[in-house]
C-alpha cells in the first residue's frame, strides 16, 4: 500500500499547496529551529509537535533546507521499526561537526547512532565539505565504522582513501553513473528505506535553493526512488524549499554568514517557489508509487 497523504510542517511558508496534503501551521517554531538549535529545543519540538502525530506518516515536507535537521526527530520516532537504511539525496554530507547543538548540516552523524538504521547513503554530494580542506570537520566515526557512505562527484576525496576510509567514498564523474551504480547495488540487496530529499542536490535549472547546489536532474532522483521499490519505504521527507529567513538572532545571522548563504530577492521568490511546487508534485507522485515496507 502507498504511504499516507503528505504532511506539511509549515515553519516558513516555503511549501506551496500540494494535492491531498495536510498542513500544520508552526510559525512559532521558525526562529527556534531554523538553521540550528539546541538539543533541548529539538527534543521539545519532538515532544510537543511530533509525538501527538500518528505513528505512520506520509512524506513530511520540512520547508527550507535550513530545517533538514528535523529529519532526525522523525527518525527517532521509529525506534520500534525493523532495521532500515537511510537514503539521503543532498549536495552536502550533513555529517559536519557542530558544537552548539544540532545543525541542518550535522544531523546525519546523530542518525548514524540510531540502532534502527542499518546504513546511511548520502547521494549527490558535490560540496567541498567532503574535500581535503574540510576533512577534519566531518565526523569520521560513521565513515570508518561502515555506517555511512558518501556518493559524490567533482570533489577530491583522496584523503579518505589515505586514511583507510576508502570504502565510505564512492566517487563518480556524472550523475548518471552514480544513480546507476546505486540502483545496481539496491537490486542486489533490497532493503526497507527512509528517504530524505534535500532539493539542493538538484542543479539550479531544476529548482533554486539558498545553498550551493549539485548536479542532479529530476530524472536522477526518480531513478533512485524507483531503485527503492523492491525494499519499500518506511518513511520519507522533503526539504530544500526557498523562503526568507529574517533571523532575529544575531548568532544565527553570524552562522548563516559563515556558510555563505545568499539573500533571496523578494521578486524572485514567487517564481522559485512555484518551480519547487512542481518538483514536489513529481517527487511525491513517484514516492507514492513505491510500496510501504512491511
Amino acid at each position: 500500500m502507498p504511504l499516507r497523504s503528505p504532511l506539511i510542517l509549515d515553519l516558513d511558508g516555503g511549501v506551496l499547496p500540494l494535492p491531498q496534503a495536510q498542513t500544520l501551521a508552526l510559525p512559532q517554531w521558525h526562529d527556534p529551529l531554523r538553521f540550528a538549535c539546541s538539543n533541548a529545543t529539538l527534543d521539545r519540538f519532538a515532544a510537543e509537535v511530533l509525538a501527538p502525530l500518528p505513528a505512520q506518516l506520509g512524506t513530511v515536507m520540512l520547508g527550507s533546507g535550513d530545517f533538514h535537521h528535523l529529519s532526525l526527530p522523525l527518525l527517532r520516532r521509529m525506534r520500534a521499526q525493523e532495521p532500515f537504511q537511510l537514503v539521503v539525496l543532498d549536495n552536502h554530507p550533513d555529517n559536519m561537526r557542530f558544537p552548539f547543538g544540532m545543525h541542518c548540516g550535522s544531523w546525519v552523524n546523530a542518525a548514524s547512532k540510531l540502532p534502527q538504521i542499518s546504513h546511511i547513503h548520502v547521494l549527490g554530494i558535490t560540496s567541498s565539505d567532503i574535500g581535503l580542506g574540510h576533512a577534519w570537520e566531518n565526523h569520521w566515526r560513521p565513515l570508518i565504522g561502515g555506517r555511512l557512505t558518501y556518493w559524490c562527484m567533482d570533489v577530491d576525496v583522496g584523503w579518505g582513501h589515505r586514511l583507510g576510509m576508502g570504502h565510505a567514498f564512492r566517487r563518480f564523474e556524472h550523475p548518471e553513473a552514480l544513480v546507476a551504480a546505486f540502483a545496481a547495488e539496491q537490486a542486489k540487496s533490497p532493503q526497507p528505506t527512509y528517504l530524505s530529499i534535500d532539493k539542493d542536490v538538484f542543479a539550479e535549472d531544476v529548482a533554486r535553493s539558498n545553498w550551493d547546489q549539485g548536479r542532479f536532474q529530476l530524472e536522477h532522483a526518480l531513478v533512485v526512488i524507483e531503485a527503492l521499490r523492491a525494499g519499500g519505504l518506511v518513511g520519507s521527507d522533503i526539504t530544500g524549499e526557498v523562503s526568507l529567513a529574517n533571523y532575529q538572532s544575531r548568532f544565527k545571522r553570524w552562522l548563516s554568514s559563515l556558510d555563505g548563504q545568499p539573500d533571496i530577492s523578494a521578486d524572485d521568490l514567487p517564481v522559485w517557489q512555484a518551480r519547487h511546487q512542481q518538483v514536489n508534485r513529481e517527487l511525491l507522485a513517484a514516492m507514492a508509487s513505491v510500496p510501504t515496507a512491511c
